[in-house]
Formats: structure tokens, C-alpha cells, sequence
């Protein structure tokens, strides 16, 4: 079972699924919506998936043409996108709450990536902020 919130609490989902495969994406629109260098997303069955709280709390906008990404009006959380004729959606594994144990295993649009970003990099980690 998979639950996820937005930011501020007021939108809520579950699903009857697993995370099976995590893919970030580093497409335009993906980096554009997020502000980020890459949105990190898993696929669920549209018959597991279901919203538990704040479903009149949401927006959508069309990204691509019948692609709509779901997001929390009050906080602008994106917490899944979906193409309203296909048997799964996309969960923004950010807004998850459920701990996910599996690792990534592609990244996709990368010819789309943020220049300034390069996934093969390592760099140096710190449990908390910058101090």
C-alpha cells in the first residue's frame, strides 16, 4: 500500500500498489514543474489508486496534449500526472509518504537535462542543510 500527501496536508491518495520501477525524468517540462533538475516518478494502476482526502482541493494543467499533472491548489504540490486513456498514472515519488526501498533504475529525456546537472557525478553529502 502506497500514501502520499501535498505539502501543506490537504490533498491525500493511496493506492493498492508497490513501487516497482523509480525513473527521473529530466525532460523541459518535468524540470519547468518541479523546479528542479528532474522529477522522480513511479507508475501505479489507475484501478489501485485512489484519493482519500482533497480531491476538490485540486488543479490540473495539460502539459501535452491529454497528459494532466494533478497538483494541490493551496500549497501547488504536484502529486501525479496522468493521460486520462492509459491504465496507470505517475506518482511524484516526493509527495509519497510511504518509505520506499527501492533504487532507481533509469533516467529518461536526459538529452532535455539541465546542463547544470549530471547524474554520473558524485558529490559530497550532509545529513542536514548547508552550515
Amino acid at each position: 500500500m502506497l500514501a502520499g500527501t501535498c505539502l501543506c496536508g490537504a490533498v491525500a491518495y493511496e493506492a493498492d500498489a508497490a513501487v516497482e520501477r523509480i525513473v527521473h525524468c529530466h525532460c523541459r517540462t518535468c524540470r519547468k514543474t518541479h523546479g528542479s533538475a528532474f522529477s522522480s516518478v513511479t507508475a501505479v494502476p489507475r484501478s489501485s489508486f485512489r484519493w482519500t482526502r482533497g480531491e476538490d482541493r485540486l488543479a490540473a494543467v495539460e502539459s501535452s496534449p491529454g497528459k494532466f499533472r494533478r497538483f494541490c491548489r493551496d500549497c501547488g504540490s504536484h502529486v501525479m500526472a496522468e493521460r486520462t486513456n492509459q491504465p496507470v498514472l505517475l506518482l511524484r515519488l516526493g509527495c509519497l509518504d510511504t518509505p520506499v526501498t527501492g533504487v532507481p533504475q533509469l533516467h529518461i529525456w536526459r538529452s532535455d537535462g539541465a546542463t547544470w546537472f549530471d547524474p554520473g557525478e558524485i558529490l559530497p553529502e550532509r545529513a542536514e542543510g548547508l552550515s
